[in-house]
């Protein structure tokens, strides 16, 4: 008995559930958001500043909020604050229906839960570096926990409409916040302060910041990118070209369920890719996903192509953490993990901007916007290894 309680009690399985509940209240927003939007009247183009006004603002917060987490004994605290403050903003959701009065309230959800992962991802990694488990099964209950919110807000869609959207995401930001309580301490002990380490020299992120370091991360960001243009318009772009309502959760949870398998999958071929190699191949897969989109396929091909986001996010991602990994310290893990999300919420802040636009013109169309982004983010990666080769090279 006592065993099976010290199973449950360890870091590792309370990182997991944590993980499982992280992006629950993004896969109630990417499935039915945009039309809950449209419902109210909400042109695509407001459509886009709804969901790029949250991501030009965590462009600078999430590295303040890294360097103060670093600064603190361990990370757990401020993730604890985060979920919790992004727990209770969605209150407000139920009382507002205009432009504006959207606009405020989804700031103050979006904020405090965009800085949920990027933590959360620095804390882990470190975790499993430090008692030598595998992160990517620890992480991938983050995509589990994604693919089946997809699933059941699908599910709870077609049964109810879009009435049932503010009450789920309100539901699974609070339950989010609750079992952030049950996270473990991260660090590991601090040691015991000798005189020699009073004024210790603390490494700086300036002194990382080189261009063959930066290159790679961009490289990413402008991947991503094109995810974050699938999760705020994929289900309207679908639902306007006719595709039913019941397809829309399982396309969206196709992809999340490709990329769980790669997760759980990496450890036994992971090590054989190198960080910026990885991305390299997350730039390929989502030039040819999104080159295929933009034809706006059938929807039997969409769902074949939604499988390509195991590579085009999940083995860019696990690059991009890795990649940090190798090259920065842990003193500095949470810092340099916001600042790739920055990068990352940036390129995410273009895209949303400039396919609010296109989507009004082009529809499907606009994708070739993303299969451009990707063909960048391989000419940054190209350029990477050029100025700077792997380690093991």
């Amino acid at each position: 008995m006592a065993s099976v309680l010290s199973r449950w009690a360890s870091p590792e399985l309370r990182a997991s559930i944590f993980h499982f509940t992280v992006y629950l209240p993004g896969a109630v927003s990417s499935v039915y958001l945009a039309i809950w939007l449209a419902e109210h009247g909400i042109p695509a183009e407001q459509i886009g500043v709804i969901n790029a006004l949250p991501v030009l603002l965590l462009l600078g917060i999430n590295m303040l909020v890294g360097r103060l987490a670093d600064r603190a004994s361990d990370w757990r605290s401020t993730i604890l604050i985060v979920s919790l403050l992004s727990g209770a903003a969605p209150i407000g959701l139920f009382f507002v229906h205009e432009f504006w009065g959207i606009v405020l309230v989804w700031l103050l959800c979006t904020i405090p839960g965009g800085l949920v992962p990027p933590l959360t991802d620095a804390a882990t990694l470190r975790l499993a570096q430090r008692t030598g488990t595998d992160f990517g099964s620890m992480r991938a209950w983050g995509t589990i926990g994604y693919v089946i919110g997809t699933a059941l807000v699908g599910l709870a869609v077609t049964a109810y409409g879009t009435a049932a959207f503010v009450p789920l995401f309100f539901a699974v930001s609070v339950g989010r916040a609750i079992i952030g309580f049950t996270l473990p301490r991260f660090r590991a002990p601090a040691p015991v302060a000798t005189l020699a380490d009073a004024n210790p020299e603390k490494p700086r992120l300036s002194s990382a910041l080189k261009l063959w370091f930066v290159l790679p991360i961009l490289g990413f960001a402008l991947v991503n990118s094109n995810n974050a243009v699938v999760g705020g318009f994929g289900a309207l772009i679908w639902h306007d070209n006719g595709i039913p309502d019941y397809f829309i959760g399982p396309l969206l949870a196709t992809a999340a369920a490709a990329e769980a398998i790669l997760m759980v999958m990496w450890r036994r071929f992971g090590g054989r890719v190198s960080a910026r190699n990885m991305i390299l191949v997350a730039c390929a897969a989502s030039l040819l996903r999104f080159f295929i989109m933009a034809f706006n396929p059938p929807v039997a091909v969409l769902f074949v192509t939604q499988t390509l986001h195991a590579f085009s996010f999940g083995m860019g991602y696990f690059g991009v953490v890795h990649f940090i990994a190798n090259w920065t310290s842990e003193d500095i893990a949470a810092e340099a993990q916001g600042f790739a999300t920055m990068l990352q919420q940036g390129a995410a802040f273009v895209s949303l901007m400039l396919f609010g636009v296109l989507v009004s013109h082009l529809g499907a169309g606009a994708f070739f916007a993303s299969a451009l982004f990707a063909l960048l983010g391989m000419g940054c990666v190209l350029w990477s290894l050029k100025l700077k080769p792997p380690k093991d090279a």
